[in-house]
């Protein structure tokens, strides 16, 4: 086990120093174990290139496998330790903004049915290696498209583009979608094409969309609105206390997006009871 735990970490840095650091050995313990596990299969699973390493391709394959067999004994553990403590901890990829705007609000309820679990938020924005993360499960928002994974919708995503009040004062027409023409259109860098679906949706000329800055973030993004740099087009549910406020104006009703929220993870996961549990919960709240 101790090879194959070296190998894998070589393997996933294709750096015996990086490998090195990662399990505190030496550079050196690090080489004459690969050697050992080398000499054990009978392949070269590395070559030398200069002073550097690459894996050979039956060690790209040995290692596709053997990080996915790992995978499912470390989870097969944390279930062991969960039902041990008679509780259990979820380590929780979710979007940025959506953790903070609806999650975070909506916890207590899950800790105040759930009261000996934890649940450990990270933020992530795009695709997740749940081999090489830490993570147990993950909120994203997608298609639907995980053909390896374990995917619950949680519900649509509707879009609604959003002003500030100063740049919609004074203005009658400012609130139809007509009017956002004449605006820069601020928009999020995992969707791209979403002022496309809006522009056809309202049936406007798409040769009359002024594309401006895009963003990383949407929390960003709104505060980029607020700044007067544009118009933005956002989850209604991460805008709506902003709407009910006044603080931002809607331009327009929401639309269906193309993409929903998910809940999703590895399969050797879906039994581990902080997950069922959270699981139950939040496709009922959602």
């Amino acid at each position: 086990m101790s090879l194959l735990l070296v190998f894998e970490a070589a393997a996933r840095h294709e750096s015996y120093t990086r490998a090195a650091e990662e399990l505190s050995l030496s550079q050196s313990a690090i080489s004459r174990q690969i050697q050992v596990l080398e000499e054990h299969v009978g392949v070269p699973l590395f070559r030398r290139e200069g002073r550097s390493v690459k894996l050979t391709e039956v060690g790209r394959r040995y290692f596709t496998e053997l990080s996915g067999a790992l995978g499912r004994i470390r989870s097969a553990t944390l279930q062991v330790m969960s039902y041990q403590a008679g509780a259990g901890t979820l380590r929780l990829a979710t979007l940025p903004t959506f953790g903070s705007k609806w999650l975070l609000p909506h916890l207590h309820d899950f800790y105040a049915a759930h009261p000996g679990m934890t649940v450990h938020l990270h933020s992530r924005i795009g695709s997740i290696d749940f081999r090489n993360a830490d993570i147990d499960a993950a909120i994203t928002v997608g298609a639907g498209d995980w053909p390896d994974l374990h995917a619950h919708r949680l519900y649509n995503e509707f879009l609604i583009a959003i002003a500030s009040p100063e740049a919609t004062a004074g203005t009658p027409e400012s609130c139809a979608p007509a009017w956002a023409t004449k605006q820069t259109l601020l928009g999020v860098t995992s969707n791209q094409q979403a002022w496309a679906e809006w522009f056809s949706h309202y049936r406007l000329d798409h040769r009359q969309m002024r594309i401006g800055p895009s963003f990383e973030l949407t929390s960003h993004l709104i505060q980029a609105v607020r700044a007067g740099m544009g118009i933005g087009l956002v989850p209604k549910v991460l805008v709506e206390d902003e709407l009910n406020r006044n603080e931002l104006i809607a331009i327009g009703h929401a639309i269906t997006s193309e993409r929903s929220y998910y809940l999703i993870y590895p399969s050797g996961n879906e039994t581990l009871p902080a997950l069922v549990a959270f699981r139950e919960w939040l496709l009922s709240a959602c």
